[in-house]
């Protein structure tokens, strides 16, 4: 428990064990799940709870709490919402306040009664006395549900998964800037980057509101909310940098050997290459170097006429992750025949990427094979010169 301002206290858990979030994202710093409360001078209010797996610690950081009377679900997956059932068997006396399509999950989810809420719509206000929650829809970050609170005397922004960071911390505040802003780089791009559009859209949203304080429900508070809205603007802009990202997997070596030479002659061009080994690669530092980068190459041998399965899941998270990439090539080799490259671009469709002609080649590469690689390098920097 800690204080962030007079009657607004920090209540939630770390949880700094968590190697991985749905199963499916790595988690290199853990995370925490933050909850917060408000005590008006009227009415008290538990902005979102924690993750069932640490129900004890948010129930023991209240206990001194004598009465709970609004819980505010600003999102409705569980690592927010999970205890609130356990909330309101501690605080019967207490009202869920969230939007409508808010509750119909809430309902589905846990099993939560429907008298228990108080439905709001957007720009709505409650007072809590001396305090007032005013709530405002972002939809779609990340799921159809989702708002924020914003506190409005004290000027702070309860945003939730907005501006969040998978990022364990004892500290309330930021203290490794280079740290955070990675960690909240790896967030966004595994997390928020396919609603990228309709992220835009609620920062619009939230633009004229005088922020002093962003208490997301992951990772430390935000005392300088330029740092990560100016991070978030960069993100979501348009702007591409000469990067290339190039992800392959190789059987038997000829893919390796393609995808070094491939790198370096792009590097001799003054290109930056961000290189991933599909085999044991993490994939929120490939999800990172995604996020702004002009030109994705994937590189595969073929495997019983098709891609190889790491191929395939780069290039499927390529896709679900919907990244502002520009352009796109596929390289690789085969033994007897394939379609390897007609199902890799089978599985982008959500990319709206040039495509350049990929280099396939059979075996082991030979010199001719090398030149079409470097003309690859020349058409990737010449399209990157009209960026």
């Amino acid at each position: 428990m800690k204080e962030i301002k007079e009657d607004i206290i920090s209540v939630g858990a770390n949880d700094a064990k968590r190697e991985l979030f749905d199963e499916l994202i790595p988690l290199p710093d853990g995370t925490s799940y933050n909850s917060y409360l408000i005590k008006g001078n009227e009415k008290t209010a538990l902005i979102d709870t924690v993750d069932p797996t640490k129900k004890d610690i948010l129930l023991n950081n209240l206990k001194e709490v004598q009465k709970i009377d609004y819980i505010v679900a600003n999102h409705a997956e569980q690592d927010h919402s999970g205890t609130i059932p356990d909330i309101l068997l501690k605080y019967p006396e207490a009202k869920v306040i969230c939007n409508e399509k808010c509750k119909d999950m809430l309902i589905d989810l846990l099993h939560i009664s429907e008298d228990k809420f108080i439905v709001v719509k957007d720009k709505e206000e409650i007072s809590l006395g001396e305090k007032t929650l005013q709530f405002i829809f972002t939809p779609w970050v990340h799921w159809p549900e989702t708002m924020v609170t914003y506190l409005k005397e004290d000027n702070i922004l309860f945003s939730c998964d907005f501006f969040a960071t998978h990022h364990a911390t004892e500290d309330l505040e930021i203290k490794d800037k280079e740290a955070i802003y990675k960690s909240a780089k790896r967030y966004y791009a595994e997390i928020m980057m396919p609603f990228r559009q309709m992220i835009n859209k609620n920062m619009e949203a939230i633009k004229n509101l005088r922020i002093d304080i962003i208490a997301p429900s992951h990772g430390p508070i935000h005392n300088e909310p330029s740092f990560i809205t100016d991070a978030y603007k960069d993100w979501i802009s348009e702007d591409v940098k000469n990067e290339v990202v190039l992800a392959y997997v190789s059987m038997h070596g000829s893919t390796k050997i393609m995808a070094d030479h491939l790198r370096k002659s792009l590097e001799d061009k003054g290109i930056s290459v961000k290189f991933f080994n599909l085999i044991g690669a993490d994939i929120g530092e490939l999800a990172m170097a995604l996020v702004d980068v002009a030109t994705i190459v994937i590189g595969s041998p073929t495997v019983l006429t098709g891609a190889h399965p790491n191929a395939i899941h780069a290039a499927a998270l390529v896709n679900a992750l919907k990244p502002k990439t520009r352009f796109l090539s596929i390289i690789g080799s085969f033994g007897w025949g394939g379609k390897m490259v007609d199902q890799l671009a089978s599985l982008i469709p959500n990319l709206k990427v040039e495509v350049i002609p990929p280099v396939l080649i059979k075996g082991l590469p030979r010199k001719e094979d090398f030149k079409k690689l470097d003309e690859l390098a020349e058409q990737i920097l010449e399209k990157h010169k009209t960026i």
